[in-house]
């Protein structure tokens, strides 16, 4: 069995518009800096690495990305691949992650 590799934002390569509009929030993200070991970890160490992401101001972003590609493993906008996954399948008519949490943002303020 091949182990995945684990992928940072900063590994994802986009072209065009999307890789400048994905340039702009990853350059903002908190743990740009940090090892992308920190959050390709297992089990109860994700809620741990996901407490990296608590104030990141590019956290819906960041996991609006994970969730419209797929993204199996690691912390990403402050989830697990757990909760990641029951997103998915609570919402599977989401076509973009990022409307999706933008109106419900807006809901919430309204």
């Amino acid at each position: 069995m091949v182990k995945p590799t684990p992928r940072s934002p900063f590994q994802i390569r986009p072209y065009g518009a999307e890789a400048e509009a994905r340039m702009a929030w990853v350059s903002q993200a908190r743990c740009r800096a940090r090892d992308p070991d920190e959050l390709f970890v297992r089990g109860a160490a994700q809620r741990k690495a996901a407490v990296i992401c608590r104030h990141c101001p590019v956290i819906l972003e960041c996991g609006a990305d994970a969730l419209d590609n797929r993204v199996e493993f690691g912390i990403w906008g402050g989830m697990t691949e757990r909760q990641r996954r029951a997103l998915l399948k609570q919402h599977p008519e989401v076509v973009s992650w990022a409307d999706f949490f933008a109106a419900r943002r807006k809901h919430r303020t309204a």
